[in-house]
């Protein structure tokens, strides 16, 4: 059942992505990327990165919508034509594309026991956490204090946001 879940999320996924490149109209390309960002953050919950899920829910539907919404009311709700393919942006979106998939050649199957984060840091995880930390919960405990400089970004990255968003949609003159 979880594997029905996941194909139809990817194909949503999918779905959508195709309709906002598509789209003419602005307006709806925006309202497609939070619902694309909303099915992301879903993805990640159905991967048990709760974490991760907060913060691209947080992020890409919300603060991120709202920047893109704001950038479509002082420009227009239609794109304008198109001046045709670029060639330079072709070759960066490769060598992208090459880089990112040549970074996760050395990395283990998805779900291998014998994964170097099963060996070696889950158990310290699960072992140490009441007795260094003193909190029952493992999650918290990672999240709190194993990975509390990674949370202390996430929170950095939405409160950046939130002040970024407040900035550009505060009147002008005066409010």
């Amino acid at each position: 059942m979880e594997y029905l879940i996941d194909i139809v999320l990817l194909a949503l996924l999918a779905v959508t992505a195709v309709a906002i490149v598509r789209l003419r109209n602005l307006f709806a390309a925006v309202m497609l990327a939070g619902i694309y960002s909303l099915l992301t953050a879903a993805v990640f919950v159905i991967l048990d990165a709760v974490d991760v899920a907060f913060t691209e829910a947080a992020v890409g539907a919300g603060i991120a919508t709202i920047l893109m919404l704001a950038a479509v009311a002082l420009t227009g709700r239609e794109q304008t034509a198109a001046t045709g393919p670029s060639a330079v942006g072709l070759a960066i979106v490769l060598a992208t594309g090459a880089a990112l998939v040549w970074g996760t050649i050395d990395m283990p199957p998805f779900g291998d026991p014998l994964a170097p984060a099963h060996v070696h840091v889950a158990p310290r995880y699960i072992e140490g956490t009441l007795t260094e930390i003193g909190i029952p919960n493992a999650v918290t405990s990672v999240l709190a204090s194993y990975r509390g400089y990674d949370t202390l970004g996430e929170v950095f990255v939405i409160f950046t946001a939130g002040i970024g968003a407040l900035a550009l949609l505060e009147k002008r003159g005066g409010g």
